[in-house]
Parts: C-alpha cells; structure tokens; sequence
C-alpha cells in the first residue's frame, strides 16, 4: 500500500485515528492510464509533425502546398490545439488517474465515467482536427473551437471527468490530501471556469431557427461569435489564454512533479511547507497575470499595469515550486547520471524555471514593448511547453510504461537517445527564435540618421530573420524525432506486456466519520501545559493538515473563491465602467459584405500572421499611423489584435493599395518579393453565399451592433450584392479580373479596405445626435 510522507519521514492520513474497523480490498483501474498513456504518445507524434510542418512553411512557403486546407494559416491553430490539448491533455489524464488512484487508496469513482472521458476526448480532438483545417474556427487563439465542440468540452470536463474525480476524492480511504491533488483539484475548477466564460458565444444556428425556423445550410451550422467584442473580448481571451498556460500546462505538471518525482528519485518531497505557500500563492497570484499580453493595446492602462504587477509577483510562488522539486533530489544526485528517468525529470523542471524567470520578465512594460508581437514570445512558449510540459510528460511515460505494462522497458538505450535528442532539438529551437524574435523587434524600431524608419519595408524583416527559421526547421525535426523514438519505445514494450495482466489487491480501511480534529495549537507559550506538549513546528503543520487538507469539498471551494475573487478584480471594471471603452461617433458596423469577408478572414487563420493593433510607440505610429482607439473596436465580435507579426500590422489598411493589389496579391503573394505569405487563390474561385448574410447581421445586431434596416428579410444581401457590383466594378478599371463581384475574394477586400478608415472618417448628422 502507498502512504504520503512529509519531509520528515512521517505518515498522515488513518494513522492514530483510533481502531481501524474492518479492511477493505479493492484494486486500481490502471486499464484507463494505459489507454491516456498510448494516446499522448500517439498525439505526440502528431502534434510535434504539425509543428514541424508550419515550421518548414514559414522557411519554405511553397510547403503550404497551394491547398486552402493546408495554409499555415489553418494548421497553425491544429498544432497548437494537437499540442496543448491533444498531447499535455492526454498526459495530464494519465497523470491524475494513476497518482489519484494511489493517493486516495481507492479506485476511480466509476469505470464507465473513466472510459466516457477518455473516448470523448479522443473525440474532442478528432473533431478539432477535422474543424480547423476546413476553416471553421471562432478566430480565438487556443479557443478556436467552435460551439458544438465547446459544449462537448465542457460535458467531457466537468461531467465526466470532474465528477469521477471528485466522488472518487469524496469515497477516499486516505484522509489526508496530499499536495499533487491540491493542483489537480484547482487544475478541473479553474478551467471549466475559464472554459465556459470565455466560449459564450452566439451560434448562426440559433439565429436562423428563432428568426426563420431553420437550420443553416453547409457547415454555417457550426458558425458562432462571442458575444464579447473589442477591449472586453481581449480582456475575456487573455484572462483564459494567459490561465489556460497557468491551470492547463502549470499546475497539473506540478501535480505531476510533486508526485512522479518523489517517486523516481526516491525521496520524499524537499519541503511540505514550501509546497503550501506555493500553491496558495501560485492560484491566488496567477490568475490576474492576463493582462500583460496587452501592454500598450487599446485595455485601459490600469489593468495592463495591474497584469505586469502580478506577473512580477508570479517569478516567487513559480521559482518556490522549482526549488522544492529540484531539491527533492537532494541525496539523490547521482542516480540523474545513470536513470534518463531523472534526467527528463530535472531539465523538465530547469526548463519550468527558465520560462517562469522570463515570463514575469516579458511582462514588463518596457521589455514587453520590444518583444510583443515578436518570435521571441513563440521562443517562450515553447520552452515552455516543450521543456517544461513535454519532458515532465516523457519522464513520467517512462517511468509510468514498466509498471503499466508489466515488463521490463523496451530499450534503456532508446530512452537516452530519446532525451539527448530531444533536449538538443529543443536548445536548437529556442536559441533560433530567441535571436530572430530580438532582431525583429529591434528591426521594427530602428530609425536612421535622418529620423526615418531604418527598415521601412516589412519584408525587410522577415527576410533577415529566415536562416533563424531554418534552424527553427532543424530543431523540431529533432524533437520530433526523439518524440518518434519514445513512441516506438512504448509501443515495443507494449507489445512485449504479458497474455493477462496481473491485478494486485489492496487492503485499507474505510475513513472513520466519528473522526475528531486534533485541538488548535495555543496561542502562547504559557498555554502549554494544558496540552502537555511544546507547540513544534511539526505539531503546527499536523493541526494545519489535519482540519483544512482533510476536508476535500471546503477545500475546493476555498480554491475556487481565491480563484473567482481575482477574476472579478481584473474583469468586472472593463465591463462595467464606460469610460474605460469611449466610443467614438465615426465607427460605424461593418457593412454586410464586409461582415461576411471578416468571417473569411477569421476563416484563413490571418490573426495568427497580421495584427490589428497599433500600439502608442513612435516606431509603430511611424510605421503603421495614428495608433489604436479603444471605441475603434466596439463592433469587433470576436477582437482580432493577433498576437504575432509574420506580416505587417492592418489596422490602417484601408486605402493603402489599389483593389487590384489585394486581388493578385492573394491571388499570388510573391508578387512582393521573398513574401512567406501562403497564396489564396482559392477565394478567386470560390461564390459568396449572399444568402448567409442575412443571418450573420441578424446574429450582430442580437449583440447589440445598431444594424437598422439591414436586419429585415433580404435587406443585407441586397445591401451586400450592391456594394460586391460597385467593387467589381471599381477593380475591373484599375485593370483587374472580372467576374470577381461574386467571389469570397471580393468580400475579403472589402473588409480589409475598411479596416482604419472609420477613425478619419466624419460623423454624420444622424450620428452627432445624441
């Protein structure tokens, strides 16, 4: 039987509880960790060849292959869902079904639930994989899910998976909660929060059946909007994009570690107190960090401020925890050198230091203004989720996999390999975009002799940046390769498992509910003979344990409340107080047929290259022109700022180039030289479907965009036929195709011509009333 220590030697839980009653046998459900096990080695693979495949896309545009389906634009979201969601999910399941089993001496709640969850995942992640390269996204970066696949999330999360966790932490046999299921129990609670507020979104399918008792016709069924816009809409998506790194890829890979770590080392855990003060401080502090991917964006400067605060305070809970778990080995050292085990284990955790010292690092102002928007965020990340989530994930496989499988590993050799391989294709990368990301900040701000932009030309930087890109190219192919070479390891060893698997029985007794709180410790000194002992700092941390970590359901909402608290701080005032959102009486809604061309732009993937926000440096307004407003964006449903600039900023756009510009210029991009811009060509061939337009202004003006007229029974289309004739016309006499006054290309050009133009435009009479 498995008992939690702390660092002392000592046990908690059933010990000196009075008489035991009767043992009960039970055995752990380790079919369903087998099954996780599999398929995050499978999505593995999968994940790291999509990241490999966009890598080569941006060294090599002709790799996007002229396929609308297989732009970087549309794979660029597939790898990154394969690899948060795909990958780290399936091994955050692996982890938490395993360790939870074992910590609370009882198996999972429900065998059935346990097989729902890991079947509905799978589906989760066929149905992104189908979705996202066909275009149908919500345009919100790691939220590109639609509707359908957002509620199947949440039934899949909450009702499948949390519901076996909880029960199974509520039927326990162990009554002390040790610290891995503290992260666990925040890691369910805060991602359905996250997940739920920032998916309310408004279906086209909802719409079409209130106002005309119909379903939409195609895959227009699946289309939706949030039903945030603009300054909230960002402030909504990084609220759940920065949480989703913290409570999705942090804190159950701390769990992980906490538990996985002890166990292949040997050792208890460095520090239980330490563990304490990094939880509470981590959930607590973590959650208000959002903001500072906005620093310098239309958002009310007091909450980028507010993010950039916390994000500082974050570097001492997140370097606590990278201290306990690496001192854990102390007494221990010598086994790295010869267990590959260990040595995923330790980089994992140096790596999870590295990007916790930067992260709180690029979120101040003055940095963040150099590396926002640059590569030098996707260096970031990936040191992150590569170093920090898919080490720890490849050490936990390999320690997992024997005892899983019941026999010995494949090949001890192939784990080294796998290590050495992936550890020097991952140092590769980052360094690669490391450099790129600083050149091209430094790029973009640089001003000559004569006070003129240094690199006016965007190309300019793209260009001096493409042999960092081919070592990018070089250094996912070796990680991918060692990702190979794992799966290969696991499957041999699988095979190697014996005809039937031997199921060991367990023996612990029932929790006790006559059980008593220990007293609470005196307040003084002098009170300490009345319990006849000295107050310790082990009686001190017993009393702490024995009345809060027991106590699963007080617990959880204690978490949750700490959780809520800070959300509501950072959200509540951008939605509630007007003057943190001026409009502005010249921004107008898109017209029909522009509305309709932002859908395709979403469609394309374009935010994932091309930003839309302006910020207030003397670079970018030289560059770009007048920086962002705020009431700029009160019709954007969702906000499409982006967050990386392969291509330049668009949020002036508008009349800068002829129709006939756009036209060939995504008819055949190298129309600008050593352009990396995939083609789409496609959207010249394609018809726009004038008669969805109906339902898509009818859908904006239910949240609330003051669309008039255009909202009765063929106003829209009619309003969007007249204004695709007059752009057809215009193109065919600057020299252009004809035909085009029907083709997605045309709406596509509308919208991208009206981007910046509202700003300058005069406010009509109708529109100075008040």
């Amino acid at each position: 039987m498995e008992t939690t220590g702390y660092s002392d030697g000592t046990t908690h839980g059933n010990v000196g509880e009075g008489p035991l009653g009767p043992m009960e046998r039970f055995s752990y459900d380790d079919a369903i960790t087998r099954k996780f096990v599999l398929a995050t080695v499978l999505w593995g693979v999968v994940a790291m060849l999509a990241g490999v495949i966009i890598a080569l896309q941006l060294a090599f545009p002709a790799m996007n292959l002229g396929f609308e389906w297989t732009s970087f634009g549309r794979l660029r979201p597939l790898h990154t869902n394969a690899a948060i969601f795909a990958f780290a999910g399936n091994a955050i399941f692996a982890a938490v079904y395993y360790s939870t089993q074992r910590l609370c001496k009882a198996r999972m709640w429900s065998d059935r639930l346990s097989n729902l969850h890991f079947w509905g995942w799978q589906l989760i992640i066929v149905c992104a994989a189908v979705t996202l390269p066909l275009g149908i996204t919500q345009g919100k970066e790691y939220a590109e899910l639609e509707w359908p696949v957002d509620l199947l999330i949440a039934v899949v999360w909450l009702g499948f998976f949390g519901t076996n966790f909880f029960m199974t932490l509520k039927n326990r046999r162990e009554r002390h909660m040790y610290v891995a299921l503290w992260f666990y129990i925040a890691t369910i609670l805060t991602v359905t929060l996250l997940h739920v507020f920032n998916s309310l979104s408004l279906p086209l399918a909802l719409v079409e059946i209130v106002q005309n008792g119909r379903v939409p016709s195609g895959t227009d069924w699946l289309k939706s909007w949030s039903v945030y816009a603009g300054v909230q809409d960002a402030m909504m998506q990084w609220w759940y994009g920065h949480n989703a790194v913290a409570f999705f890829l942090t804190t159950p890979f701390l769990g992980l570690m906490y538990y996985y770590l002890p166990k292949a080392a040997g050792r208890p855990v460095y520090s239980y107190r330490l563990s304490i003060v990094h939880f509470w401080s981590l959930v607590f502090i973590y959650i208000w960090a959002g903001p500072h991917h906005l620093h310098y964006t239309a958002v009310p400067q007091w909450a980028s401020t507010l993010g950039m605060i916390f994000s500082i305070m974050l570097w001492m809970p997140s370097w606590g925890g990278m201290i306990n778990g690496l001192l854990t080995l102390r007494g221990a050292w010598h086994k790295v050198a010869g267990d590959p085990v260990l040595k995923f284990f330790v980089w994992g955790i140096t790596f999870y230091g590295m990007a916790t010292f930067e992260g709180p690092m690029l979120s101040i102002k003055s940095v963040n203004s150099l590396s926002h928007y640059t590569d030098w965020t996707i260096a970031h990340v990936h040191s992150g989720a590569l170093g920090w989530n898919g080490l720890m994930t490849f050490g936990m496989i390999y320690w997992l996999t024997p005892r899983l499988f019941q026999t010995q590993i494949w090949s001890r050799k192939l784990v080294a390999v796998h290590f050495y391989t992936a550890t020097i294709g991952l140092v590769l990368y980052v360094l690669a975009i490391y450099a790129a990301g600083i050149t091209q900040g430094l790029m973009w701000r640089a001003f000559d002799e004569s006070g003129a932009l240094q690199y006016p030309n965007f190309v300019e930087t793209v260009v001096s940046i493409l042999p960092m890109y081919h070592i990018r190219v070089l250094g996912g192919l070796l990680f991918l390769t060692g990702t190979i070479v794992g799966a290969v390891n696991v499957l041999m060893t699988w095979r190697a498992r014996p005809p039937v698997y031997e199921v060991p029985v367990e023996e612990a007794p029932a929790l006790s509910s006559t059980y008593v709180d220990p007293p609470p410790p005196p307040s003084s000194l002098s009170a300490n003979t009345e319990f006849g002992r000295s107050v310790d700092s082990k009686y001190l941390q017993g009393w702490f344990h024995a009345i809060w970590e027991r106590k699963a359901l007080k617990f959880s909402v204690m978490t949750l409340i700490a959780v809520i608290i800070a959300s509501l701080f950072e959200l509540v005032p951008t939605f509630m107080i007007r003057s943190n959102v001026p409009t502005i009486a010249s921004v107008q809604p898109y017209t029909p047929l522009e509305l309709y061309g932002r859908d395709i732009y979403i469609a394309e993937g374009c935010y994932n290259c091309h930003s839309q926000m302006i910020r207030p440096i003397f670079a970018e307004v030289k560059r770009y022109g007048e920086y962002s407003k705020p009431g700029e964006f009160v019709y954007d449903h969702p906000f499409q700022w982006g967050s990386r600039r392969i291509g330049p900023d668009l949020a002036r756009e508008g009349g800068r180039q002829s129709l006939d510009w756009h036209v060939r210029h995504l008819e055949d991009p190298r129309m600008v030289p050593q352009s990396i811009m995939p083609a789409y060509a496609h959207l010249l061939e394609q018809d726009i479907d004038f008669a969805a337009i109906q339902g898509r202004v009818r859908a904006m003006a239910m949240l609330g965009v003051p669309y008039g007229e255009a909202v009765k029974d063929g106003a829209a289309e009619a309003m969007a036929r007249a204004q695709a004739a007059a752009l057809g016309a215009q193109l065919v006499a600057q020299g252009g195709y004809e035909g085009m006054e029907t083709k997605k290309v045309i709406a596509l050009v509308a919208y991208l011509e009206r981007l910046g133009k509202d700003l300058t435009a005069p406010p009509t009479a109708a529109e100075e009333t008040p």
